[in-house]
């Protein structure tokens, strides 16, 4: 069924956008941009509202620009790419603040105008894909003539679908290099006659890739094949970085799993050193840019120089004295945590992945920094009355967890210790507002601060300090 003269109100949440029918249906629609008026062909019917893509544009919103990318609105990695950047700001800024006062009921705080990303394309340092011996045929492909007798190719998975991969030809995410060391190694293997991945079978050779860089311009491969073929992975080794000097680093592993997983396949470094190097610096009194390390397997903010900008943000709201004992949650590789621990007096980080907490020692280690601690552990039990007194009671609280948000566990152990400043760093505004609603029995979030990541796409960082309120303030711990 389609619906015609469809106008799009406003944008909503996860890159759609809400539109009405002209009989007053709200419609949730993919592909269209506030002010548009469109034909939605409905693909799903909901109890109060219906789901449709945009099929066809009748009056184009101010905000609509034209895709820079060949491949949008099929990758699904880029769902604003049809909006003009500041049309994205200003929806991610008001999701932000919508999420905030409907879901969290928070009231009277300040809102700082969202902090911009200086490039909205080519930001992103690592990037993964995947080979495929069937790649996705459109449905343009589909209907023609042509006969498609080889289709291997390397790219993204469509989304919602585990088993189809778009052959891509350029990514407008990451830069011209790392798209030209994609297409080399799809064009050697072709050149070779090797077998891509078959992944309904669960055979081929080339399997995936994932490419990083630092902003020296170094880039490291992480290649995974299907089988062991040393003579045939040290040519491709070898070719690679005889076209590609900047590649400072390349690994290969064998994966015969199920999944494309790297992080349970042993890594062989065939060329070059073992990590890329990145330095970061978050202007605070007295402190100096970090070096950090990052391995094939590291985590490591994928927009550095928006991670700059949001962890600069986080650590002013922080307002870190040298007096201060402080705790990182869900500290990561300790990247906030070393910031502070510039400052602070005393800092101690959580986190529950084991080799997040061995690369952050080894960062505290490669600068030089003491005054910092790493526990390993599930945040609900780690973060109890035992890490309290190993650590002392904190005058400041950084939390940054995952997109879920909090443990309820968590947010009650926040509640007992009444720290006087909790700064709530967060990916996902809904259930941080969520979380910020349990908090406000005790707190107030005085100050709220949104910093685009990712341009192009739906995904916005948000900050928040909360400040003891008074009549807590003067209770004393047991």
């Amino acid at each position: 069924m389609q619906i015609s003269s469809v106008l799009i109100e406003r944008a909503g949440a996860r890159g759609v956008s809400i539109g009405k029918s002209p009989e007053g249906q709200v419609i949730l629609v993919t592909g269209g941009a506030p002010g548009d008026v469109c034909t939605v062909q409905i693909v799903r019917k909901k109890k109060g509202h219906l789901e449709g893509r945009v099929t066809r544009i009748e009056i184009a919103s101010p905000l609509r620009v034209a895709p820079v990318c060949q491949h949008f609105g099929l990758c699904g990695g880029c769902k604003w790419q049809h909006v003009s950047y500041a049309g994205q700001l200003e929806f991610k800024e008001a999701e932000v603040r919508q999420s905030l006062e409907r879901i969290g009921k928070v009231t009277g705080a300040h809102y700082a105008p969202i902090v911009p990303a200086p490039e909205p394309y080519g930001y992103r340092n690592k990037m993964e894909y995947t080979f495929t011996a069937q790649r996705f045929l459109t449905f343009e492909e589909l209907n023609s003539d042509e006969t498609f007798t080889d289709r291997r190719g390397v790219g993204f998975h469509v989304p919602g679908l585990w088993d189809k991969v778009i052959d891509l030809k350029e990514c407008a995410l990451q830069n011209d290099t790392g798209n030209a060391i994609r297409l080399f190694l799809r064009e050697y293997g072709m050149h070779h006659s090797i077998d891509f991945y078959h992944l309904r079978e669960q055979i081929g050779f080339l399997r995936t890739v994932t490419l990083r860089n630092n902003r020296k311009g170094e880039w490291m491969v992480i290649l995974l094949v299907g089988r062991d073929e040393p003579d045939a992975v040290k040519a491709l080794v070898q070719s690679t970085v005889a076209a590609f000097p900047s590649i400072v680093s390349f690994y290969v592993g064998v994966n015969g799993k199920g999944n494309d997983s790297l992080y349970d396949v042993d890594l062989e470094l065939h060329h070059g050193l073992p990590h890329l190097e990145e330095r970061m610096e978050v202007t605070l009194s007295g402190g100096t840019p970090l070096l950090f390390r990052i391995g094939p397997k590291s985590f490591y903010q994928t927009n550095p120089v928006q991670a700059e900008k949001l962890y600069h943000t986080a650590l002013e709201m922080a307002d870190i004295s040298s007096s201060d004992r402080v705790y990182d949650l869900y500290t990561g590789t300790g990247t906030i945590a070393l910031f502070m621990a510039q400052k602070a007096h005393y800092v101690a980080g959580i986190e529950s992945v084991p080799e997040a907490i061995e690369a952050a020692r080894e960062n505290a280690i490669a600068n030089n920094i003491q005054n910092v601690a790493f526990e390993v552990g599930d945040m609900r039990n780690a973060f109890s009355e035992a890490f309290v007194q190993r650590h002392g009671a904190p005058q400041l609280i950084v939390t940054d967890p995952p997109r879920d948000g909090m443990h309820p566990k968590v947010v009650e152990q926040l509640l007992s210790l009444q720290a006087p400043r909790i700064v709530y760093v967060s990916c996902n505004s809904a259930t941080q507002a969520r979380d910020l609603e349990l908090l406000q029995s005790k707190y107030t979030v005085d100050n709220v601060q949104a910093v685009d990541m990712f341009p192009q796409t739906h995904h916005i960082e948000s900050v928040a300090r909360l400040t003891l309120r008074n009549e807590f303030a003067t209770f004393e711990r047991l």
